[in-house]
């Protein structure tokens, strides 16, 4: 069977020169050919011996998913859509800024945790992602962008951020996440911070211990609610792990987190959760947890029965926060009008649960589980 390099971590990819009978650096050189360089032809690894790369060529590829379309926003953020193949394809969102760049993508085609206000959880879900799939979002980026090490007027860190925040959940498909996180963090590969590297989550508690014990990187929590009851009804999953247990694999995660906050994200629900006495219970529920609140303007799509909260109870909402000691800021708003906002992305699933899934979903988050 052809092995594509791009599914092998440092690990996996010294596997398997090992079992070719190759030394270890020849996996390190591998590495900075594909993932600091972007080269995925053999004959150009110019210090690999020629007999190798014949090898190579005939046991293995370098396949990324294939881009089918390119958007560019009148802000500058740029959408790519991937073909992963069986009629499913998946979203990643380049988003410049004066000081960083920060590419957002996706870890699975669709979504089976149904957020109420996220449009990609409407689309049902189809599969998890291989790491190829996930790391090839990165990779194929930064040929379009032109971001590799030979391109020096745009500079190598023109991608210096990496948020998995896209299509899916991470922490679903958290081996292949944390395979794709270690190419992202590796020296030979692309050599990011994990201070630089953020995994967003519904709160998939045992996966947070676990992405705690084998890669932490920075972490973002999507709370939306300050009650267990409110947060039922916009993030199912919290019917099976509540906010206690949520707040507590926050504090176990903060013992190895690269940053000594966690991010709670909060989209703002117009006379859903954005009241007053919403953001005090917020200030009360996460008083010992060291932490900062990023307030997300919701975003609409088709089918949506929210409305976005008024600036004016968005700044209110934040003065509150404030001024009770929590960090807090509102994510402006970034591509609009080619749907590459937050809670937007929403690709091409056909989705293998058929959405009349709700069978599915109580299987994955049975009602009224604690745990």
């Amino acid at each position: 069977m052809t092995i594509n390099l791009l599914d092998l971590d440092a690990a996996a990819l010294t596997a398997f020169f090992a079992d070719q009978g190759e030394k270890p650096f020849r996996a390190r050189q591998v590495l900075r050919w594909l993932h600091r360089f972007g080269q995925a032809d053999f004959s150009a690894m110019t210090d690999i011996a020629r007999s190798l790369r014949e090898k190579l060529e005939v046991l293995t590829v370098v396949q990324p998913p294939p881009v089918i379309a390119d958007r560019l926003a009148d802000d500058g953020t740029r959408k790519f859509l991937f073909d992963v193949g069986g009629g499913n394809a998946v979203e990643a969102v380049f988003i410049p800024e004066e000081e960083r760049g920060t590419l957002c993508i996706s870890t699975q085609a669709g979504c089976a945790l149904d957020c109420s206000f996220c449009a990609t959880g409407k689309q049902g879900f189809n599969r998890n992602l291989t790491v190829a799939e996930i790391i090839g979002q990165l990779w194929q980026a930064r040929h379009a962008l032109g971001a590799w090490p030979e391109h020096p007027a745009n500079g190598e860190r023109l991608i210096s951020n990496v948020v998995l925040m896209g299509m899916g959940e991470p922490l679903a498909n958290l081996d292949n996440t944390v395979r794709a996180l270690r190419l992202m963090l590796d020296d030979n590969a692309y050599g990011l911070s994990r201070r630089r590297v953020t995994v967003s989550t519904s709160g998939l508690v045992p996966a947070m211990d676990r992405l705690r014990d084998e890669c932490p990187v920075a972490l973002a929590v999507s709370l939306h609610a300050p009650s267990d009851a409110l947060r039922d009804e916009l993030v199912p999953i919290n019917r099976k792990y509540p906010l206690r247990a949520l707040l507590a694999a926050c504090q176990r995660y903060l013992e190895r987190a690269p940053r000594d906050f966690i991010t709670f994200e909060y989209v703002m629900l117009d006379g859903v959760n954005d009241s007053d006495a919403h953001a005090g219970e917020l200030l009360a529920l996460t008083r010992e947890v060291p932490c900062k609140f990023n307030l997300i303007p919701f975003n609409p799509f088709p089918g949506s029965p929210y409305r976005r909260s008024p600036a004016t109870r968005v700044r209110r909402f934040a003065e509150i926060l404030l001024a009770g000691g929590v960090v807090t800021t509102t994510r402006r708003t970034r591509g609009d009008d080619i749907a590459a906002a937050c809670g937007q992305l929403a690709g091409q699933v056909r989705d293998r649960t058929q959405r009349s899934r709700r069978s599915f979903v109580l299987e994955l988050v049975p009602q009224g589980a604690r745990a």
